[in-house]
């Protein structure tokens, strides 16, 4: 078997490479160790916390023991499916900053600034919100990628919004547009109620062609000859056989399994690798490090009036909503109910925002777990730009463990003073008026909880994982010894490879990161083909008082 192209991860970024490769007339091989996305659990958007948990479609991370967590393990979902992570997320779309792109350039990703990505995003998205306000200037109109908005009938995500507006905020029409700081509606990859995953934007369009296949097995290695990629070898049940690339391989496997591969394959720290007993191809000490990711805590307040989504969380209730979504597309199963959101700074001298909310009328965690008070709500909130480092690294040369994942979480006091930070603001935006009618108690952290001391232990015990890892194979400039790739995504050091997926992101981007992963697929692609879209000259909004001002 063979092709042009050999992609390795059929998820957010390698999808979007197979659809603009075989768009071109190239060749292209997908290899992805998952199965099928078919079926309620994952179509069904209002179900995303079940395939997150779920065996057949995870891969089953955990981190190693979080020191700084209290010695925590926590789980880290990978989707093991086609579609990848964006068959197991909760559909969140956010484009991130200008100013994270900004960053990415100025730290040696050339060509990756705000102006050069902007054409990208516009490119892959099939806005559906022209009508509702927003920036249709500044979104795209017949990508792939259909982006809609929740309904936001519950009165709760009003109230969301003109508490952030009474405590002194922005209010943004559309965080994706020229402006991201404020409060506003957010944005999820939902086309007519079904989830609109890597999949179904990108990877079924691109099987239709005669130039795409899709290949089921278990990537071993990237095979080299003579300091070249040719090939990747594949476990497929008992057999092991080799996919040759007759131009290049691409490594599309997440920011946890493409450094793995890399490593598997002999291109990574050589100490590391000489303790599994792997032969260096090419020494790059940057495989692996650099790990990021968002850490959030749930504020949970019990609700006076019986208007949540909790009325719904019984065998009856859930039954109704998904027969519902089965028959029609439609109710509360076709939308994530993540409807309301935000983006603000922490203090005065931050030029662009850094802590996220995620508004959710009812009070439940990921796992599914409600809060024992019944009706609620809750705002998910977290700093964005953690400056705690971690690291994947090998647990052996088996390519069926597991590698070892330490995000080394709150291991710098900022860590403890942007959380602390976060959930006061957090407080005293359900203080306002607007959730007078509402707001019955705090339920978590809990009213009693006021002193740093408190807080922090808080966040020690409850502090939960976005799923937002990235940074392990940072784009960089080829004199930059922890820089993986270059800015074409070429891995430094050996021809006929590339990485494309988040873990090239040099620093991790504003809000969720599946829409930036497809753009890093949108924009390799490109750079494969060795084309460009013309860079953008759209100046985005930064608020003019932030050097002074918090708000």
């Amino acid at each position: 078997m063979q092709a042009d192209y050999v992609i390795v991860g059929a998820g957010s970024a390698g999808c979007a490479m197979a659809y603009r490769l075989s768009e071109a007339g190239k060749s292209v091989l997908v290899i992805e160790h998952g199965g099928t996305d078919a079926g309620p659990f994952i179509q069904m958007p209002a179900a995303l916390s079940y395939p997150m948990n779920m065996s057949l479609y995870d891969w089953g991370y955990k981190t190693q023991p979080e020191p700084h967590l209290g010695g925590r393990t926590l789980v880290c979902p990978r989707g093991k499916v086609i579609g990848g992570s964006s068959s197991i997320n909760g559909m969140v779309y956010v484009r991130g900053h200008a100013g994270d792109y900004d960053h990415w350039a100025e730290s040696g990703a050339d060509g990756w600034a705000y102006a050069d990505v902007l054409p990208y995003f516009k490119r892959m998205e099939n806005w559906h919100e022209s009508g509702q306000g927003g920036d249709p200037d500044w979104r795209g109109s017949d990508g792939p990628l259909h982006i809609s908005r929740g309904p936001r009938t519950n009165p709760l995500h009003a109230a969301f919004v003109e508490a952030g507006r009474q405590a002194g905020y922005p209010v943004t029409e559309d965080y994706n547009g020229e402006q991201q700081e404020g409060f506003g509606p957010m944005e999820m990859t939902v086309h007519k109620g079904q989830r609109w995953s890597a999949a179904n934007a990108y990877l079924k369009p691109a099987l239709k062609r005669d130039n795409c296949e899709l290949v089921k097995g278990l990537a071993r290695r990237v095979v080299m000859e003579n300091g070249r990629a040719v090939g990747v070898e594949i476990e497929r049940g008992s057999q092991v056989q080799v996919i040759r690339a007759n131009a290049e391989v691409i490594l599309s496997a997440s920011s946890l399994n493409s450094p793995k591969l890399l490593m598997l394959s002999g291109i990574g720290p050589a100490a590391h690798l000489a303790e599994h007993g792997i032969d260096v191809v090419a020494d790059r000490g940057g495989v692996g490090q650099n790990l990021q990711d968002h850490l959030e805590v749930y504020m949970q307040m019990a609700c006076k009036q019986p208007i949540t989504l909790y009325k719904y969380w019984n065998l009856i209730g859930k039954g109704l909503i998904g027969a519902q979504w089965l028959f029609t597309k439609t109710g509360l199963g076709a939308s994530n109910q993540f409807e309301s959101a935000a983006f603000i700074r922490s203090r005065a001298g931050i030029s662009y925002p850094d802590i996220q909310y995620h508004f959710l009328p009812i009070a439940v965690r990921y796992d599914g777990q409600v809060a024992a008070e019944g009706h609620g709500f809750q705002a998910h909130v977290g700093p964005m730009r953690s400056p705690s480092r971690g690291a994947v690294t090998l647990a052996s040369a088996d390519p069926k463990d597991a590698p070892n994942i330490f995000f080394n979480y709150m291991s710098t006091e900022q860590d403890w003073e942007d959380f602390r930070t976060c959930i006061r603001l957090t407080r005293e935006i359900f203080a306002q008026e607007a959730f007078e009618p509402y707001v019955k108690s705090e339920i978590q952290p809990g009213a009693d909880l006021q002193s740093d001391d408190e807080i922090d232990s808080f966040i020690r015990e409850h502090a939960e994982s976005a799923y937002h890892p990235c940074g392990t194979c940072k784009m960089g400039s080829a004199d930059d010894p922890m820089a993986v790739v270059d800015s074409e995504c070429r891995v430094i050091g050996v021809d006929g490879l590339r990485v494309a997926d988040s873990s090239i992101f040099p620093r991790i981007t504003n809000g969720n990161l599946n829409g930036p992963s497809i753009m890093t697929g949108e924009k390799a692609s490109d750079h494969i083909l060795g084309r460009r879209l013309p860079s953008s000259n759209a100046v985005p909004w930064f608020h003019p008082e932030a050097a002074k001002s918090q708000r």
